[in-house]
């Protein structure tokens, strides 16, 4: 009795733990793994720092003026160009010229068309449709039932009796003797071949096939593992140069520049700004100010002092009758009584 399938499956859920293959293999592949990774990503983050640098201060700016300059001296022109010398003809060729004469065309078709096609019907449609109606379709009605009685009596008849008494009987023998064959060929098919062929897969071919897979499996995931685990390791190997080769630029170049700009360069230029650029300032602008005064002085006196313009005479505020101070008719502040 051949086991179930059933029997022969493998467990859903296998013990916790790792089995002796997954620890051998993972070890040597994490070496080997790293050591070829680690070169690989510190030349990639190096490649990276420097293609965001190049990018950010060299390939953006550029690919924005050049879009710009395309813009302006090619889109901007060729686009005006286009409406102006093509579109714009091209519209009024179509509103003024093309649409009436195809209008004219269309409705001239129109009526051409009615008549040919009613001429047509005339000539050819009518005459024939007679002729079919009146003369062609009696005498076809009355062959074609005369052809029919000769096929019925002549081929069907025969052909009934030949296939009820001769055919069906010679045709159920040869499938009888066809299903007998069949059934001997597939029975000696099915234990020559089939069942050998089955055997083979179930007690051999699977089961190798399982453990190849599940070796593949566990190598497969080991090398994915400590690509990722390396690759990860690199990442903060590179960090670690990336920050000690920042600290070292810093002490190097940077501190130094700093103590130099601020112990030396910055009270430097405090002092010369202090000790010779304000002084110099406010010397000159004393002898600017010494020097609009004498050429004030020289045209004062070559042509006298400017004359002063006429101001105004200040309109009195208006006042309401019977204020104090207002004209009357005895007094003299008109322009007619003024002294």
């Amino acid at each position: 009795m051949e086991p179930m399938d059933k029997d022969r499956r493998v467990p859903e859920r296998y013990e916790p733990g790792e089995g002796c293959l997954t620890t051998a293999v993972r070890l040597p592949v994490r070496i080997v793994v790293l050591v070829l990774v680690v070169p690989v990503r510190l030349v990639w983050d190096a490649v990276a720092a420097l293609g965001r640098a190049v990018h950010r201060t060299a390939l953006r700016p550029l690919g924005r003026g050049l879009a710009w300059l395309w813009h302006t001296l090619v889109v901007i022109p060729v686009a005006w160009t286009w409406r102006t010398l093509v579109v714009a003809p091209l519209r009024w060729f179509w509103r003024s010229v093309l649409t009436p004469v195809g209008r004219g065309i269309a409705w001239l078709g129109r009526g051409l068309g009615v008549g040919l096609v009613w001429l047509g019907k005339a000539l050819f449609v009518w005459p024939w449709v007679a002729l079919w109606r009146y003369v062609v379709a009696p005498v076809g009605r009355g062959i074609a039932a005369a052809v029919a009685w000769l096929v019925r009596y002549v081929v069907v008849v025969p052909a009934r009796w030949l296939y009820a008494s001769v055919l069906t009987p010679v045709g159920r023998g040869i499938v009888w003797l066809v299903r007998g064959i069949g059934t001997v060929l597939a029975t000696l098919v099915r234990w020559i071949l089939v069942v050998p062929l089955v055997a083979l897969w179930r007690y051999v071919l699977r089961p190798a096939g399982r453990a190849l897979a599940a070796v593949v499996t566990v190598v497969v995931r080991e090398v994915g593992a400590a690509f990722g685990h390396c690759w990860r390791v690199a990442g903060i190997i590179s960090r670690a140069i990336g920050r000690f080769l920042g600290t070292v630029l810093r002490w190097v170049f940077v501190k130094p520049v700093r103590w130099v700009y601020r112990t030396v360069l910055t009270p430097l230029g405090h002092g010369v700004r202090n000790g010779i650029w304000r002084p110099a300032r406010q010397a000159l602008r004393t002898a600017r100010e010494t020097v609009r005064q004498t050429r004030q002085e020289l045209r004062r006196a070559l042509f006298g002092a400017p004359r002063e313009p006429q101001r105004a005479a200040a309109v009195p505020p208006r006042r309401e009758p019977g204020a104090p101070g207002t004209r009357t008719l005895g007094s003299s502040t008109t322009a007619l009584t003024k002294d």
